[in-house]
């Protein structure tokens, strides 16, 4: 019997959780990054997309999200989606306007995301939004220097955004990781969290994994462990154990 006779009548339909972002989402794959983890904590239950896109804000966002999850496809229905933007549109207009985002039409454009993965499929109980974490001045402030320009955004800001975030995830019913005031609890220094005062340092990475996974894990915890451990696989006829619904 030819492989494609056996195995193609019952394709697997492996789960997803879409990671959907900026740099600090794009960067999230990277050695010990948060989305690194989580992949390795859903391995042979769920594939882990990685669509973070470097220096993007939601206005940007809310534009290509049509083009990367559509109604109707069973592989474009996530069991979660992260929503994790607010560093670059938090972005201070006079030093850096192609980037920044006034911030009524930030809490409007986070709006409009989850609205529409609601009108394909994706419900708000399977969205987390993450604010941006906290900014390090002095240290970005050094990066811009290197890059001939002047401090381009303050935490304070950053910290209006933040606040935007989480009401939008009240108003829409949605989960929220508010990175932004856990990095900052009882006034702790947060600068170790963050590699150039920005985006994540190894240690950031480890503190956003440990607070995101419990809100990712209740949205998959129902999913089983795909196809059978090795040892419960049939010896004498593999084939019985291996063409089920894939369910362990």
């Amino acid at each position: 019997m030819a492989l494609c006779e056996v195995g193609c009548e019952n394709a697997l339909v492996w789960p997803r959780v879409l990671l959907f972002g900026d740099s600090i989402t794009q960067f999230s794959f990277q050695q010990g990054g948060w989305g690194a983890s989580l992949a390795d904590k859903l391995v042979r239950k769920c594939d882990v997309l990685n669509r973070g896109f470097s220096g993007y804000n939601t206005r940007w966002a809310k534009i290509i999200l049509p083009r990367l999850i559509r109604k109707g496809n069973i592989l474009d229905n996530p069991a979660a989606v992260t929503v994790f933007f607010g560093a670059n549109d938090s972005a201070l207009k006079e030093e850096n306007p192609k980037q920044h985002i006034p911030l009524d039409e930030y809490m409007v454009n986070l709006k409009s995301m989850v609205g529409y993965l609601r009108s394909v499929g994706v419900p708000e109980d399977r969205v987390i939004l993450i604010t941006p974490p906290p900014l390090c001045e002095d240290a970005w402030e050094k990066e811009c220097l290197v890059q001939g320009c002047k401090l381009n955004r303050l935490n304070s800001v950053v910290g209006e955004y933040a606040r935007a975030c989480l009401r939008v995830a009240q108003d829409c019913g949605t989960d929220v990781l508010d990175l932004w005031t856990l990095m900052q609890t009882d006034g702790q220094d947060f600068s170790s969290y963050l590699s150039d005062g920005l985006h994540l340092s190894p240690k950031g990475n480890e503190f956003l994994s440990s607070h995101l996974w419990p809100l990712v894990e209740k949205k998959v915890s129902s999913l089983p462990l795909l196809l059978p451990y090795w040892r419960d696989v049939a010896e004498a006829k593999p084939e019985l154990s291996l063409l089920g619904d894939g369910d362990h």
